[in-house]
């Protein structure tokens, strides 16, 4: 496995939210499972990013679980990746907290984030929703941010092409891509060993 490089600085770091921050996919099988019946399966049966390759189910009942998943209910309800919580409040006792996301709409994962992180003041907190994955690239360098967290392997190689040094979370969709030399990130353990934060009190 690649190690992200040594002491990122966490004025240039941004992140992802979907599959990063958010267990999204948590509540997506959780769905399945109870609306629909699809009892077998797990986040181990979404191998790829796009579920409509990888996925036997109707494309109808993949939209309606789509919809469900992100809509305002259910993203309250979605779990933090383990670790993600107490990383993001120690790194925004120095730095601001930026996150851009490829939702439409911003609103709801924002207020995901305000009760996610209960001791981060919401002044420290931003959120820009792109809207598609290939509109990051633009607004990351607009924002000049060095070092993103994301999941999805072609956002990953869009911006490393940007020059931009992505970071690929690793999650079961992602694992059996072609990486290119990407940097992968196995958890938010593994993050932390590499930002470097100003203040030792907060390592």
């Amino acid at each position: 496995m690649s190690s992200p490089p040594l002491f990122i600085d966490p004025c240039g770091l941004a992140f992802d939210i979907d599959g990063v921050v958010a267990d999204t996919m948590e509540v997506f099988v959780t769905l399945a499972r109870e609306r629909f019946g699809f009892e077998h399966i797990s986040k181990d049966d979404i191998s790829c990013y796009n579920i409509y390759k990888c996925l036997q189910i109707e494309k109808d009942v993949l939209d309606e679980l789509v919809c469900l998943t992100m809509d305002d209910e259910h993203t309250m309800q979605i779990p933090p990746m383990p670790g993600a919580p107490e990383f993001l409040t120690e790194m925004a006792g120095a730095h601001p907290l930026r996150f851009v996301t490829a939702r439409i709409w911003s609103e709801s994962i924002t207020e995901w984030l305000y009760q996610t992180l209960p001791e981060v003041p919401r002044d420290r907190i931003s959120v820009i929703a792109s809207g598609a994955p290939e509109k990051k690239s633009e607004i990351l360098k607009e924002l000049d941010v060095r070092y993103f967290v994301d999941d999805r392997t072609e956002t990953c190689l869009q911006l490393k092409e940007s020059g931009i040094q992505p970071l690929l979370f690793i999650q079961p969709w992602n694992r059996n891509d072609s990486y290119d030399g990407l940097i992968r990130v196995e958890n938010w353990a593994g993050l932390k060993e590499c930002v470097l934060l100003p203040n030792p009190k907060l390592r």
